[in-house]
């Protein structure tokens, strides 16, 4: 399969899931805050603050799916599929600001002269009810995100599964909290907790940095393009190769040399075939550029692009 899933079809994949996204977590979230509040126990409303966080994480996304939707313009000849690395970049400040509140309430609490009381054991069942809506909720993410090739989709299904991970430490926390007898691990484990997602947050954030970059997550792009053009009689030495993404897409631009006593016509065959067998090769390609230039010629320097050298 070489061609990409028409954008309109990619669209309402992206609003349905976070629709059911938001739904899910706006359960989940009010669940946890109203019996955190009525057990006392300070971990699992830190839980519920970060559930949510996803309700707001799901807002953007359907915003940003409405806007990658918009045809290309004068002014984003390109369109406008990376608004969803933009907005990758926004999930990932919402999470990291969620995670530092949670620190400072965590260690005032931890450091409070207030008496304490253990929670009482609904919290136990209410953090089992979002351990079991979550596995739910990032196995749908997770499989959409990579049906419509999606780093929107699939950067929350991680912060989804995180949630699980959270949650279960809550959980533990709680088991804990009854045998000891020890209502400050409560407050320990929403500590804990809060150093989890901030840690998450620094990783979606570094991983939105390659698109907007004009990078590609996936090196091995390079090899595949080398190797396609090796496939074609007619066409050597492929340099100057640059390849990032937009969306889900690739686009892709590379030099080749051809014989230089070659009709215009047989060149452009040349190229063509050099397009067709790298679509072949390589999945969600948008665009390929292919320079033709005459066998020999010397090359200076070139600032940008990728030599087969430089990955061998």
């Amino acid at each position: 399969m070489t061609d990409t899933e028409p954008i309109p079809c990619r669209e309402k994949v992206l609003i349905r899931t976070s629709w059911i996204s938001t739904i899910g977590n706006a359960v989940l979230s009010v669940s946890k805050i109203v019996v955190g509040l009525i057990s006392g126990s300070f971990a699992v409303i830190s839980d519920g603050i970060d559930s949510a966080t996803d309700v707001v994480i799901s807002v953007v996304m359907i915003f940003t799916a409405r806007i990658m939707s918009r045809p290309p313009s004068q002014k984003y000849a390109y369109g406008y599929e990376k608004a969803e690395s933009i907005a990758t970049k926004i999930l990932s400040v919402i999470i990291f600001y969620a995670g530092i509140q949670m620190l400072v309430s965590s260690v005032e609490s931890i450091f409070s002269s207030a008496p304490r009381f253990l929670p009482k054991t609904i919290a136990i069942y209410v953090t089992a009810f979002s351990i079991v809506g979550k596995l739910g909720l990032s196995f749908y993410q997770y499989r959409m995100g990579k049906k419509i090739n999606s780093s929107l989709l699939t950067a929350n299904a991680v912060n989804m599964r995180n949630d699980i991970v959270i949650s279960s430490g809550v959980l533990v926390g709680l088991i804990f909290t009854f045998v000891l007898k020890l209502p400050i691990l409560d407050s320990i484990t929403g500590l804990l907790i809060s150093l989890f997602i901030i840690r998450s947050s620094i990783q979606i954030f570094l991983d939105s940095n390659v698109e907007l970059m004009d990078g590609v997550k996936d090196l091995s792009v390079y090899d595949k393009i080398f190797e396609a053009v090796e496939k074609v009689q007619g066409a050597y030495n492929p340099h100057r190769v640059r390849s990032r993404q937009i969306g889900n897409m690739y686009m892709i631009a590379l030099d080749i040399e051809a014989d230089g006593n070659i009709s215009l016509n047989e060149a452009h065959a040349i190229a063509e075939r050099v397009e067709d067998s790298i679509k072949q090769t390589i999945e969600n390609v948008y665009d390929i550029v292919v320079h033709v230039e005459p066998f020999g010629k010397h090359h200076p320097e070139e600032k940008f692009g990728i030599s087969k050298e430089m990955i061998e």
